[in-house]
């Protein structure tokens, strides 16, 4: 994939004058983009509340308005916006009058992703995104006990960002359940298949449970990291240490309780297991955060004490800590003049202001 561009704030005197004029006044809180045969409208007064911008699309061919599947966690209203059609299905939107950290967002239209959506959910889909899909980063192996909360942390993670992230898709041997798709839940495998792919190294990780076979190949992670995501491993210590051991290049995040009173309430709340089942977890969970923390897999360790502030820790061990990142680089954000044109110039996107002289043509 080819690389963003950068965002420059210009002014007249620095001789930039190609592109298209476009007025942010306080009271412009909408704007349109046409896009092939679409015109996305962002804003206005479709806005049902406060909490994200509104998008509409009208469709030239058979001459409708309507709302489509939003995605992602979305930029708050402002008090106007400027977009730019970008490369791979994708509108920069600038807000006027942000906080630094929140006047650079993206919308993805006709991505990878939101094509892969649009099939899944049969309906109509745009994303939100604060990060362009470029270059993927590193996988991120994500380990901790049973009932540490590293599932919802993950959760959170793919609600707030879903364009960024994928999970790889494990192998097992055991038969699949009631309503359990091959290659979405998991690859189910022959044994003897599984265990020829273990011998010739296309397992990044595998474990014996209860007669079966689970694992992570090479092949699952590189799916999600030629789709443009950055993979996600939810595996436990033994698996983690296989991986630090292979030839991957991953970020190794340890998920701790605040003590064990607390995880052991937890996993009572849950209401699903038996005392034996509980008691069982307890011990498997103290062996494994004392080799989590000792161990020297994981180069991070957080401790969930509190739900929301662990999943914003995780946010800045991560780069998504409230900055926009494109391709790993950090944007901050800009002030808008009233008036400016926007240009793309090569790699940059240039935002020029247009000055008094033109404002009073």
């Amino acid at each position: 994939m080819g690389e963003a561009p950068a965002v420059l704030v210009d002014h007249p005197e620095n001789g930039h004058s190609n592109g298209v004029c476009v007025k942010s006044e306080p009271e412009n809180t909408e704007i349109t983009v046409d896009v092939g045969d679409r015109i996305f409208l962002i804003g206005g007064n479709h806005e049902r509340n406060n909490f994200s911008i509104g998008v509409q699309i009208y469709d030239k061919i058979s001459n409708n308005w309507f709302s489509p599947i939003v995605l992602g966690t979305g930029p708050k209203p402002s008090k106007g916006y400027s977009a730019f059609v970008l490369e791979q299905g994708r509108i920069l939107v600038i807000k006027k009058g942000s906080p630094r950290n929140d006047s650079i967002w993206f919308l993805e239209v006709d991505s990878p992703y939101v094509r892969e959506q649009k099939k899944l959910l049969r309906k109509e889909v745009v994303a939100w995104s604060k990060g362009v899909r470029g270059n993927a980063e590193k996988p991120i192996v994500i380990s901790g006990p049973s009932g540490v909360g590293k599932g919802t942390l993950i959760s959170m993670l793919m609600k707030e960002f879903p364009s960024m992230f994928g999970f790889s898709v494990s192998h097992t041997t055991r038969s699949p359940r009631s309503m359990e798709m091959d290659g979405v839940h998991y690859y189910f495998a022959d044994k003897k298949v599984m265990e020829k792919e273990i011998k010739d190294g296309k397992f990044l990780e595998f474990a014996s449970v209860h007669g079966n076979l689970y694992g992570t190949s090479i092949e699952s992670v590189e799916a999600v990291t030629d789709s443009g995501k950055r993979c996600i491993l939810d595996i436990d210590v033994q698996g983690a240490r296989s991986v630090r051991a292979s030839s991957l290049d991953a970020i190794f995040i340890f998920v701790c309780p605040p003590s064990m009173k607390e995880l052991e309430d937890r996993l009572r709340a849950r209401g699903t297991e038996t005392e034996e089942q509980i008691q069982k977890r307890l011990r498997n969970a103290e062996a494994e955060i004392k080799e989590g923390i000792s161990s020297g897999i994981f180069g991070l360790i957080l401790y969930n004490d509190n739900l929301e502030e662990c999943y914003k820790k995780l946010k800045n061990l991560l780069g998504l800590d409230g900055l926009a990142h494109v391709n790993g680089v950090e944007i901050e954000g800009i002030n808008l003049p009233i008036e400016y044109t926007v240009s793309k110039m090569e790699d940059k996107i240039i935002i020029q202001e247009t000055g008094k002289e033109t404002r009073n043509k």
